[in-house]
């Protein structure tokens, strides 16, 4: 492991350590943090911030979207509760990261995004990775991928302003969804949303995050 992976590590361990009262645990599954690892984060990002790809921050990738956070890609990692076998959908692969990271601890990832060219780019960075495991498609992710429905989990990675319906039908009973949720009067939450094996669900607020809107496009 080189130093600047190293050290994302290791603040990665330490954030979680300070927000374990929020997080409800003080370490991440070794699953996930061996992703962290693993997972090139300087392919994701524009060439000229390649220098800052380790650092525990969020990095803008272009069209007015993000990379997330390190820390959060982690947590929400982790919140998923992923198992070798799971198909995972994600909404919003925007720069490809995140994707990847599911990509390492799951069988299959879906992942939809609405913006063309980002699709298009992390695309490339998942066939120069040789990344097998993944589909893609250009689309509105908050009405889901239907086609490939019911998941054992899904991740939203923008922050909508309330849950969206069809991604809770597409939901696997006994699934967990991961999605910020925004309130104008009160900033964004990253809830954990479970569907039981009776299909009820419950939720919980996690933790207070920052993240772009998740747009519901018109079909």
């Amino acid at each position: 492991m080189n130093k600047k992976i190293k050290y994302l590590i290791d603040d990665i361990e330490a954030e979680v350590r300070y927000t374990a009262r929020y997080i409800g645990k003080s370490k991440l599954d070794k699953r996930v943090m061996q992703a962290m690892v693993e997972v090139p984060r300087e392919k994701f990002v524009p060439k000229y911030l390649q220098s800052n790809a380790y650092d525990n921050g969020p990095l803008p990738i272009g069209h007015g979207q993000t990379i997330s956070q390190p820390y959060i890609v982690a947590l929400m990692s982790d919140l998923l509760d992923i198992k070798p076998q799971h198909h995972i959908l994600e909404i919003g692969t925007g720069s490809g990261y995140q994707t990847a990271i599911l990509a390492q601890l799951c069988e299959k990832v879906f992942s939809v995004e609405r913006i063309v060219e980002l699709g298009k780019r992390a695309v490339e960075c998942f066939e120069q990775l040789k990344y097998k495991n993944i589909e893609t498609r250009i689309g509105n992710g908050y009405q889901g991928w239907q086609e490939h429905a019911p998941y054992d989990g899904i991740i939203v990675t923008a922050a909508a302003t309330h849950i969206p319906q069809p991604l809770i039908d597409q939901l696997k009973p006994g699934g967990n969804l991961v999605i910020p949720v925004s309130a104008s009067y009160s900033g964004q939450s990253l809830m954990l949303v479970k569907k039981n094996l009776q299909g009820e669900i419950e939720t919980r607020d996690v933790l207070s995050v920052a993240f772009v809107p998740l747009v519901q496009d018109e079909e």
